[in-house]
């Protein structure tokens, strides 16, 4: 008998999938103009002119055998080594070529990640809302997956709840800030508290509680009053799983690393563990086309401000409508409360109005929807009459 868990896995797509592939059918239906499509968080902001030149020079210059072969597994260690020297500057860590590891995107780096840690039984913890996938990354990598639900309203980290999970069998903890779906950032104050508990039941226990810090919206925040902690500096056991899918609107190329801090104890077996994991899971050499051009584009950004704009948009205007919406300070989501109980039904309602919103439940928070407004400005305009008429259709 083949493995039933995956045959699962490959049967029922997520939630955020399937509302696409239903977009999809629909606007073929209809026309694309007249389906309000939020349902995945594919950018809609082109990457930076610099990312096209950097590849046309690269194919054109660069010796086709190296640039379409193999490198270590690992990853190119001149490119490991312009990263890491770019995150020392940046973040003031003594990161060298050898703590980081480059991979197929953020998925990638996470499961690696996991798998590099987790024994069987182990306890993963995670904070609601959270990205759906970490549940599958986690139990396949044989963890108990636990989750704790953040503060009402804000989504903070709530930290009496935290403490009470903790235990002997905890082996990391996955935060994600800026949060997809609920765009929420945590503050300084926020890891420093965070990381005091982790030394504390670190010590408690006798063995290191690893932090995974998934960052792929790190670059993606709109106010200059909003700061990213970069936890690797206020949490010696942090791996940082960072992808250029959203910074350069690069989602389908699949290109990121995992940063393993050289300053954690067993520092040498955690990144072996984290190269044997690639090995295992045939993470190996991630495409050296793209190795190459995060070389040359790795401190540049999409423009964000189209991002920023259609935030302040519908945000204003669901606010406005009524809708209670928690309002976001990163990433390109905004997590709306929904109007009955059942966000589910709430969602299917929202389709007789083109609306295609995903359910918080598939984020570990019920009566929540997650609309992604990574979208073009003309969409969200055009979608606003749907969006009242929708709330209007509850207040009747």
């Amino acid at each position: 008998m083949i493995n039933e868990k995956n045959v699962q896995l490959g049967k029922v797509r997520s939630a955020i999938r399937e509302l696409f592939e239903y977009g999809k059918k629909r606007k073929a239906e209809i026309g694309e103009d007249n389906v309000y499509d939020f349902s995945i968080g594919n950018p809609s902001v082109p990457a930076p002119k610099c990312v096209n030149d950097a590849l046309v020079e690269i194919i054109q210059t660069y010796d086709p055998v190296f640039l379409h072969g193999y490198t270590s597994a690992q990853g190119d260690y001149s490119v490991r080594k312009v990263l890491a020297d770019y995150i020392n500057e940046r973040f003031s860590t003594s990161l060298n070529a050898d703590c980081l590891y480059l991979t197929c995107g953020a998925a990638a780096s996470l499961t690696i990640c996991l798998n590099a840690l987790v024994n069987d039984g182990d306890e993963v913890i995670t904070f609601s809302p959270y990205f759906p996938e970490y549940r599958v990354f986690a139990e396949n990598a044989g963890a108990k997956f636990i989750v704790v639900a953040g503060e009402a309203g804000t989504f903070k980290i709530n930290f009496a709840a935290f403490e009470k999970v903790l235990s002997k069998r905890t082996k990391a903890v996955i935060i994600n800030s800026p949060n997809n779906p609920s765009g929420v950032v945590y503050g300084e104050d926020e890891i420093i508290k965070l990381s005091e508990i982790l030394k504390k039941y670190s010590e408690k226990f006798g063995n290191p509680i690893y932090l995974i810090a998934d960052e792929p919206y790190r670059e993606l925040v709109f106010d200059k009053e909003v700061k990213v902690p970069f936890a690797m500096n206020y949490y010696t056991h942090t791996l940082v799983c960072y992808s250029y899918s959203k910074s350069l609107s690069l989602p389908g190329e699949r290109i990121g690393y995992i940063a393993v801090n050289n300053q954690m104890t067993e520092f040498e077996d955690v990144y072996a563990g984290v190269c044997g994991a690639g090995r295992a899971l045939g993470f190996i050499c991630a495409p050296n086309l793209f190795q190459q051009l995060i070389k040359k584009a790795y401190n540049v950004t999409s423009d964000i401000a189209v991002y920023k704009n259609n935030r302040d948009l519908l945000y204003g205007a669901l606010t406005e409508y009524g809708y209670e919406v928690v309002k976001p300070d990163g990433a390109f989501y905004m997590f709306v409360k929904a109007l009955e109980k059942d966000a589910n039904a709430f969602c299917e309602r929202a389709k007789k109005y083109e609306l295609l919103l995903v359910p918080g439940d598939s984020f570990g928070c019920e009566g929540y929807v997650r609309v992604s407004y990574c979208v073009s400005p003309d969409m969200i305009k055009k979608s606003l009459s749907s969006f009242k008429a929708l709330i209007e259709s509850y207040n009747a």
